[in-house]
């Protein structure tokens, strides 16, 4: 019994096909009262293709696919093949003698790495999340608050009497929904879950597109983590990776003796920084492969979002190639015209049919109107990661503060472009690995300040306009540079100053969520102004954030310096009492207890061309910010 329509084929053909792992793939069924399995797959220059597994013996010839027309699609009904049970195909090409065991592309479970063979399995599961998903769309508006705590799942917490495991889908699930939620942030971004055989890769170098990482379950336990975090009211991002794919033997690359999925020429097909394949985005079939991928986990998953990454290895086709390694577009150009359109086909089809969700590129360069709409020439991504942004205040916080006042800006350069996207700041996994060292190992200083700068970059990073994400353990200042292969160092919470710097970045989260004047113009230029930008000699900062109401004004001020500031004047827009909501230096976070009594009231000092001014006491390495009214 084929689930193959003339139309789906149409459709796949065209490269138009948006939930082909409903039609391709292995899918149990029962045919005229035998209980079997239907088996489809593409392998366009095929000249046999059989299915075999624990059902016929691992006989390489026992269950023969057949063609389904010129549509390149091969596809049979095995019975006695069941859930559970594991299966490759064998592919014999008409090319080169070329014979392989190939794992399934569509394959919705798999074995365990070393192994690598499909399983035959459903997605039945019974979700309890209908209150977040009726009210999503809420939660992920560019108005909205968005707080990302990004996590590598292997590694957030170990079991070190068994072994040194990770935590299982439905181990993790209560323990990370609990902590997400005592610290405040609004959505949990985990790098790659999608099946990959080496661990070592964080999930970046992945071979299945439609099958979760058995490392930590089976497909319902990930729907169960899912829906655990969505029933407490905590978003779910997965990092999706279309940029390229690994080149074992079992999996995508060369598939059916030919090179199916990825370019045929090395200087289009092969990424030479992670040795690994290219897809080529101008074959119809491969974007219909990739469409049904991304609508598969959203449809199926229940995900939130999608974080595309290495977007700009995407978009270039001379990405990290010298001269002479790479093939100019039909123009003469650099940019990869297949993969652009592959990228606007992508976003259109998302939001066409999940409207309450977001898209989210990591996209390194200055391309243009990444985060803008498709129908003013855009690639209509919801939102762009900030590198610059990162590589900038990163740099800057690591100078010792007296030489700071020659690095000013670094600081102040973004908001000549801060509105160009809609952004997220990032300070993720990329920058805690690979001899970077932690966060807290970057900041100078003695023991007190370098927790001092911690703080302040993140009240830095909370003030600014745009959304926010932040990698496990940076919370709480870990030490150590992050390792896949081991548990974040919880055993660090015994000392106050941790868990003072935990409870900051849980307060930020806090104040981030409930006063609109930091959120709700996050993308708006309406939602900035400067107080001070240009105080570089004190190596001070200041500006307002506004909400739409423009009653709500917040005013962040920023001593960059060890050097308490005294009858520091900022110019606000109006009189009366300035509450201070947040202030890093409190002794609840571990600060010398600097500061204003709670509040400073608004003087008619015209000062920085505003009416009214406060004359603040601003605390060594802090971050102040007040509430009007």
């Amino acid at each position: 019994m084929s689930l193959l329509s003339d139309h789906d084929l149409y459709l796949f053909n065209e490269g138009s096909h948006t939930r082909l792992y409903e039609r391709l793939g292995a899918h149990p069924a029962v045919v005229d009262g035998t209980e079997g399995t239907n088996f489809a797959v593409w392998a366009p220059d095929a000249k046999k293709v059989y299915v075999m597994g624990a059902f016929n013996g691992w006989n390489k010839t026992g269950h023969e696919l057949h063609p389904r027309g010129q549509s390149g699609i091969w596809e049979t009904f095995a019975p006695l093949a069941r859930k559970g049970d594991v299966y490759k195909y064998h592919v014999v090409s008409r090319y080169h003698h070329y014979e392989v065991d190939k794992a399934d592309p569509f394959a919705f479970h798999t074995e365990t790495p070393p192994r690598n063979a499909s399983i035959i399995w459903d997605l039945a599961y019974e979700w309890h999340d209908q209150a977040w998903m009726s009210e999503r769309g809420s939660h992920n508006t560019l108005h909205s608050p968005i707080s990302i705590y990004e996590v590598h799942l292997g590694s957030w917490r170990r079991v070190p009497e068994d072994n040194n495991r990770g935590l299982s889908y439905r181990e993790i699930a209560p323990v990370l929904s609990d902590y997400v939620e005592q610290m405040g942030f609004t959505h949990v971004e985990f790098l790659p879950l999608t099946a990959h055989p080496f661990y070592g890769s964080w999930g970046y170098q992945t071979t299945g597109y439609f099958a979760p990482s058995s490392r930590y379950g089976t497909p319902q336990d990930l729907m169960y983590l899912i829906d655990y975090l969505h029933q407490r009211g905590i978003g779910v991002i997965l990092d999706w990776v279309p940029s390229h794919f690994p080149t074992d033997d079992w999996a995508l690359g060369f598939f059916d003796g030919t090179h199916v999925y990825e370019h045929s020429d090395p200087r289009e097909g092969i990424h030479k920084d992670w040795d690994s394949y290219v897809f080529n985005y101008g074959r119809h079939e491969v974007r219909s492969f990739l469409l049904s991928s991304a609508m598969f986990w959203l449809d199926r998953y229940h995900i939130d979002g999608l974080r595309v990454d290495a977007v700009a290895s995407m978009l270039y086709l001379d990405y990290s190639r010298e001269a002479g390694q790479w093939i100019p577009n039909p123009y003469g150009g650099n940019e990869n015209l297949d993969a652009i359109d592959f990228l606007r086909r992508f976003n259109s089809e998302v939001y066409k049919g999940r409207p309450d969700v977001q898209t989210i590129a990591e996209e390194s360069t200055a391309w243009p109107m990444v985060s803008r709409p498709t129908y003013v020439g855009g690639l209509g991504f919801g939102l762009k990661w900030d590198m610059g942004w990162m590589h900038d205040t990163l740099q800057y916080m690591s100078h010792d503060p007296v030489y700071r006042k020659f690095h000013h800006n670094e600081l102040t350069f973004r908001m000549l472009y801060a509105f160009h996207e809609n952004f997220v700041l990032p300070l993720s996994h990329d920058e805690v690995v690979h001899g970077k060292g932690s966060l807290l190992s970057k900041m100078p200083g003695d023991l007190w300040q370098k927790f001092a700068n911690m703080r302040l970059l993140y009240g830095y990073m909370y003030a600014q306009p745009a959304k926010k994400l932040l990698f496990m353990g940076g919370e709480f200042g870990q030490w150590a540079e992050w390792s896949h292969e081991q548990s974040l160092e919880w055993h660090l919470l015994q000392y106050e100053s941790h868990r003072q710097l935990r409870q900051w970045v849980s307060d930020l989260n806090r104040v981030y969520r409930n006063e609109r004047a930091l959120h709700e113009l996050d993308c708006e230029p309406a939602g900035f102004e400067w107080i001070d930008g240009s105080d570089s000699q004190q190596s001070m900062l200041s500006f307002l954030r506004k909400a739409k109401s423009s009653e709500e004004v917040i005013a962040a001020i920023f001593n960059l310096t060890p050097v308490p500031r005294h009858n520091y004047r900022v110019g606000v827009p109006r009189g009366g009492v300035w509450k201070e909501i947040l202030n890093s230096d409190s002794k609840d976070y571990g600060g010398t207890d600097f500061g204003n009594l709670g509040s400073a009231e608004a003087q008619p000092i015209a000062t920085h061309g505003r009416p009214y001014s406060l004359n603040l006491i601003v605390p060594p390495l802090a971050a102040l910010f007040f509430k009007n009214g």
